[in-house]
C-alpha cells in the first residue's frame, strides 16, 4: 500500500475539529470521505477543504446511531474507493451533561453515551472486516480531557472511548490494524468560543477574561489550534507509529498534570 492510495473516513465531519483533522489528513497524501448526520453542513465541510486543498473531498452522510446506516456508508465507500485504511471517530454531541446529581437527565446521558461509543463501536464493526481482509488499518478515537477529571458526567463517554480503544486494540493488533485514542485539551473551535461566551455571562465577565484564566493554566500558555490534533493523529495513522498501540495520546499542552504510566 502506498501513502497516496490510502483511504480515510472521518466521521462527525461536518465541524468541530473533524475538518482539521481532515485537512491534515488529505496534506499528507490520503483521500479523505467526510460523515456525519446533517447532509448540508457535512457538504459545506467538504466543499471548503475542497477550495482549500485543491483534493477531491467526499461527503457522504450517515447517522451514528443507526447500524444500517453505517454500513451503508461502508459499503458505498468500498464501491467506489475500493479500500478503507484509516477510520478517524470523532462523532459526538457537543452539550456536556453535568450539574447537580438529584437533577440529571439518565436518558440524555445515556443517549450521549450511544452517540459518541456507541457510535464509535458501530463505525469500527464497520471497517473492520475491510481491514482485515487488506491486513493493514487504523483506528483513531477522539476522546477528551473530561475523561480524567470529576467537573461533568459526560466525561463518561470519553473514560468509556478509552477502554474500548484497548480493547479494540487487543483484538484487532494481531490483524495488522492499530487502535488509539487522543485526548484534545483546549481546542480553539466555534464550541469553545460559544463556551467561554456562556462562562462569561455568568461570571459577569468577558469571554478574553474567561480565555485567559483558561491560557494561564496551559504551561504552553496557549489555546491550541484543531491542525495540531489533526497532527498527533496523522503521526498515529502513518508508518511511523506501526508499533503505537491501544495507546491514548493527550495533546493539551501539558494541561492535564495527573501522572499517567
Amino acid at each position: 500500500m502506498t501513502q497516496a492510495a490510502s483511504v480515510a473516513l472521518v466521521t462527525g465531519g461536518s465541524g468541530g475539529i473533524a475538518p482539521a483533522v481532515a485537512k491534515v489528513l488529505i496534506e499528507d497524501g490520503h483521500r479523505v470521505i467526510l460523515t456525519a448526520r446533517r447532509e448540508e453542513p457535512l457538504q459545506a465541510a467538504a466543499d471548503k477543504l475542497a477550495a482549500e486543498t485543491g483534493a477531491e473531498v467526499a461527503a457522504i452522510s450517515s447517522d451514528a446511531l443507526d447500524p444500517a446506516s453505517v454500513k451503508a456508508l461502508v459499503q458505498t465507500i468500498i464501491g467506489r474507493f475500493g479500500r478503507i485504511d484509516i477510520l478517524v471517530n470523532a462523532a459526538a454531541s457537543s452539550t456536556p451533561i453535568g450539574g447537580a446529581i438529584e437533577e440529571v437527565n439518565v436518558s440524555a446521558l445515556i443517549g450521549d453515551l450511544d452517540t459518541k461509543v456507541g457510535g464509535y463501536l458501530r463505525y469500527s464493526q464497520a471497517v473492520v472486516p475491510t481491514m482485515k481482509a487488506q491486513g493493514h488499518g487504523r483506528i483513531v478515537n477522539i476522546g477528551g480531557l473530561t475523561g480524567r477529571s470529576s467537573d461533568t458526567l459526560s466525561g463518561l463517554r470519553n473514560a468509556a472511548v478509552t477502554h474500548l480503544t484497548k480493547v479494540l486494540a487487543d483484538q484487532l493488533g494481531p490483524t495488522g490494524i492499530t487502535v488509539n485514542a487522543v485526548h484534545p485539551g483546549i481546542v480553539r473551535t466555534p464550541h469553545l468560543d460559544e463556551l467561554f461566551a456562556e462562562m462569561a455571562h455568568d461570571q459577569s465577565s468577558t469571554p478574553e477574561a474567561v480565555e485567559a484564566e483558561f491560557v494561564a493554566n496551559i504551561p504552553t500558555r496557549r489555546v491550541l489550534q484543531p491542525e495540531e490534533i489533526g497532527r498527533a493523529i496523522a503521526f498515529l495513522v502513518s508508518p511511523h507509529a506501526t508499533s503505537v498501540n491501544g495507546e491514548s495520546v493527550t495533546v493539551d499542552g501539558g494541561y492535564s498534570r495527573g501522572i499517567y504510566l
